[in-house]
């Protein structure tokens, strides 16, 4: 049997037609190794990017088309000027040019000087008589440092249920959970999952990260009983019922060891939102979902009518009949003009939800939080869904998000997420990355970016390919990371990069520079450039949230105790033998608390009192404190002792991901008010409301 053949590398000229689009032609998975991406993989890229390179004449052909095109732009599509200097872009321009701006605001200059932040409309004309028209996107030079440390809670909303909600956490959990923690506990912010859209349709994703829509936020997680219009509603008797059944739900989970069914609660909501809908708006609130209409146009449209639509032809619309597969055609005018009331359903219920995301926010701040919620953004959407649908000539065809073989994964993954053409985001003045992020700003102190090493670049993989055989398209970071501080200036909001894992070299640095914190966990904080030891807490960077752990990772009384070892083993997930997989466990663990010790964070080993694994867990957010991070998070089912991962990455049926409660040290759920009046929880943050001195006391 013949070794399959190695893929053919591109050639001189497909390379250098690949450079001029941003399509890399190799990476590097770790400092000293370059691996060529494959002559298929390049062209397949090119061609999502509307570039021929399918023969040797085509490539030959469009980088002729490619240089030209340089050649002759005076312009770039967006220009990105930074404070109040010009922008670099203009000192290309010939001398003697002549230029026109009108600003957002509605002024007309003449000159890029003393700029106000905005996305301004740019008119360049050369002294040949050439013109160019680009968008101009002027942005505060860096986000504002945040003043003094705060510290907070991260949750997966759906595993946080009170004796209220529907079979899963909702927003009015958030919203007590918020003035809870900002009032009792001194907390400065709540970080929760993503909360967009999922795609409808049982059974539902239950991933929050691979939502119908990150534009609009998901209805399954509103508090029914919070909806003024629930007090009005004529059949009292059907909506008691409801009740009742969402009681059974709520009690299975918390009582009977039921895993959380998103499916059933949005059955029993959806239900409920129907009888709601019955009720007429008062004047007043009439009144402010008009104003929510107006403010939202034509993505608010677009998205209720893909809800609506996918009600009567399934949730993936690359199955619709031909013509519902065009947002614009005159199809889809006539369906939504025949499904108006199904559109003005759904769009209701992006109001609704909406209403309570911002009532959340308004709650952590009303108890001193100065942050309030972080909300989540996912990397990207499902292909089947609403955003996928409305902005599809935004998104690569035949393409999907991933990551490129590691150390970790010798496979490559492939997320399954069709990602943004950077040509077309950059010709649009980024209109829709700018309308996503106003939308999120709307209700959040904080927005974190998940995979936000994605403003760079991304690592594309072409349908039915493997993800080895992708290769990474560029993105331009320098107007990703100014709308990203143009809209969160604008918003008195902060932006925590989720930068873990392989970061390409100048990445931190940049982001950094325009003051976007990164992400920085506690086992993974190691002198990797030295020792490989723990680093010590004075080396750890200040511009980071610092945690112990996050939802793909074990819990911290798992990492302690190894259990998370064995949940691995149990599934079959371990590439290794079970004993070196403990050995090396063991050691990583043992030498985090040989630090915590050395340091005297570990309070009761050496002394009267016996170490426990709650006390290595106190020294572990001890530890965080005495690092410069200027937000500290406590993965909340730590306060508790829970065992269990959120999610466990690389299983899909094997494990309930997205799908557990928060639960004590037995595996017991507990609810928000047991959360409230936990003494293990109280403890783990009176520690983190004692300033670190020198003894860590």
């Amino acid at each position: 049997m013949t070794a399959p053949r190695p893929a053919e590398p591109p050639s001189e000229d497909l390379s250098r037609l690949a450079e001029l689009h941003g399509v890399a032609t190799s990476y590097s998975p770790s400092p000293d190794r370059t691996v060529a991406a494959s002559a298929a993989a390049v062209t397949l890229a090119l061609a999502a990017l509307g570039v021929d390179a399918s023969t040797p004449g085509a490539v030959r052909a469009a980088l002729a088309a490619r240089e030209r095109e340089r050649g002759a732009a005076l312009l770039p599509p967006t220009v990105v000027g930074w404070g109040t200097g010009p922008p670099a872009a203009l000192a290309a321009l010939p001398e003697g040019s002549r230029l026109h701006i009108e600003t957002e605001q509605g002024e007309t200059r003449a000159s890029a000087e003393q700029l106000p932040p905005g996305v301004h409309r740019l008119t360049a004309t050369a002294p040949d008589g050439r013109t160019a028209t680009a968008h101009l996107v002027v942005a505060p030079a860096r986000l504002p440092t945040p003043t003094g440390r705060s510290y907070g809670l991260l949750v997966q909303l759906y595993s946080l249920l009170s004796r209220r909600s529907w079979g899963m956490g909702d927003l009015g959990d958030l919203a007590e959970l918020a003035g809870w923690a900002g009032r009792s506990l001194g907390a400065g912010f709540v970080q929760v999952n993503p909360l967009h859209a999922a795609v409808p349709g049982a059974p539902t994703d239950p991933s929050p990260y691979r939502p119908s829509s990150r534009r609009f936020p998901d209805p399954v997680h509103l508090r029914i009983e919070d909806v003024p219009e629930c007090a009005y509603v004529e059949d009292r008797e059907r909506l008691r019922a409801l009740l009742e059944r969402s009681g059974r739900l709520r009690e299975a989970v918390l009582e009977k060891g039921a895993l959380i069914d998103r499916d059933a609660v949005w059955e029993l909501k959806r239900e409920a939102l129907e009888l709601l809908y019955e009720v007429p708006l008062g004047p007043g609130r009439r009144a402010a979902y008009c104003d929510f209409l107006a403010e939202q146009g034509q993505a608010l449209e677009d998205h209720a009518t893909w809800c609506a639509l996918a009600e009567v032809h399934g949730s993936d619309w690359h199955r619709w009949p031909t013509g519902l597969r065009d947002p614009r055609s005159a199809e889809t005018v006539r369906a939504r003009n025949g499904l108006m009331d199904r559109v003005d359903f759904w769009s209701r219920l992006a109001w609704l939800t909406d209403t309570q995301l911002t009532a959340a926010q308004r709650a952590g701040r009303e108890a001193g939080m100065p942050v309030g919620i972080v909300h989540d953004l996912a990397v990207g959407v499902h292909p089947g869904g609403a955003d996928a649908w409305a902005q599809q000539e935004y998104f690569a065809a035949g393409m999907s998000v991933g990551a490129p073989p590691d150390a970790f994964n010798a496979r490559g993954q492939d997320w399954g997420l069709p990602p943004w053409r950077p040509d077309r985001l950059a010709a649009s003045g980024y209109a829709p990355y700018r309308e996503l992020l106003r939308a999120l700003f709307r209700y959040a102190g904080a927005l974190r970016i998940d995979h936000v090493m994605g403003l760079f670049r991304l690592w594309w993989v072409p349908q039915g390919r493997p993800p080895t055989e992708g290769t990474y398209v560029r993105y331009d970071a320098e107007a990703m990371l100014a709308v990203l501080v143009l809209e969160a200036s604008r918003a008195g909001a902060l932006v925590i990069g989720e930068d873990l894992g392989t970061v390409e070299p100048g990445v931190r640095e940049a982001l950094r520079e325009r003051g976007v914190l990164g992400t920085s966990v506690l086992w993974f904080e190691r002198d990797w450039e030295g020792d490989g030891r723990p680093l010590p807490p004075d080396r750890w960077r200040a511009d980071c949230l610092a945690t112990a752990t996050t939802h793909d990772l074990p819990s911290t009384a798992a990492r302690l105790t190894g259990e998370h070892v064995e949940l691995r083993d149990s599934l079959g997930l371990l590439t290794r033998p079970l004993h070196e997989e403990r050995a090396e466990a063991a050691a990583d663990t043992g030498e985090w608390l040989a630090l915590l010790t050395h340091l005297g964070l570990l309070h009761g080993t050496g002394g009267t009192d016996t170490s426990s694994e709650e006390a290595e867990i106190q020294a572990v957010h001890r530890f965080l404190l005495r690092t410069p991070a200027r937000m500290v998070g406590v993965w909340l089912p730590d306060g508790v002792g829970d065992r269990r991962p959120q999610n466990l990455p690389g299983t899909w049926d094997q494990y309930p991901n997205w799908r557990l409660p928060i639960a004590d040290a037995q595996g017991r759920p507990v609810t928000l008010e047991q959360l409230a009046a936990s003494p293990r929880l109280h403890a783990l943050i009176e520690v983190l409301r004692q300033p670190a001195d020198a003894s860590g006391h």
